[in-house]
């Protein structure tokens, strides 16, 4: 990992960066679950999940929103600290195989009021599967230092 300051003033609308891709395997399927407590059939039940429309399980959309984030932690920013995520949708399903890539882009910034020294940027995380498909968009709320 890097460790890069980055302030509130530094970061620019429309800036982008993507990340290298992550296969989804049946072990992070079973992991996840005991993980969660969520076992529902539509996840680990290759039987019960033959006779639904996506004919095979689906992750979870909790895992995939993890896996998603996970792969944009590369960069260590002293100054930044997540505020939390908005706006989360499991757009597609993902399946076992599926190769996730995720790209961020900063969509919106403005100064926190309540908190002086500090603005709240939004980054608008987008997790793709190898095809080129949105899997999950969401909204993550940083707030960061301002220069002093």
């Amino acid at each position: 990992m890097l460790e890069q300051t980055k302030y509130y003033e530094d970061y620019t609308i429309g800036e982008a960066r993507h990340t290298t891709g992550r296969t989804i395997t049946e072990t992070d399927f079973v992991v996840h679950a005991g993980h969660s407590g969520d076992f529902f059939p539509h996840h680990l039940d290759a039987e019960f999940c033959k006779t639904l429309p996506f004919g095979q399980r689906i992750a979870h959309g909790t895992m995939v929103f993890t896996i998603g984030v996970g792969l944009t932690a590369t960069i260590i920013n002293p100054v930044a600290f997540s505020y939390g995520y908005d706006r989360m949708r499991f757009v597609k399903p993902v399946f076992i195989g599926d190769t996730l890539r995720s790209r961020v882009e900063i969509i919106a910034k403005e100064l926190m009021e309540k908190r002086p020294g500090y603005g709240r940027v939004t980054e608008r995380l987008t997790v793709t599967k190898q095809a080129g498909e949105t899997v999950l968009v969401a909204d993550h709320i940083y707030m960061v230092e301002c220069k002093k």
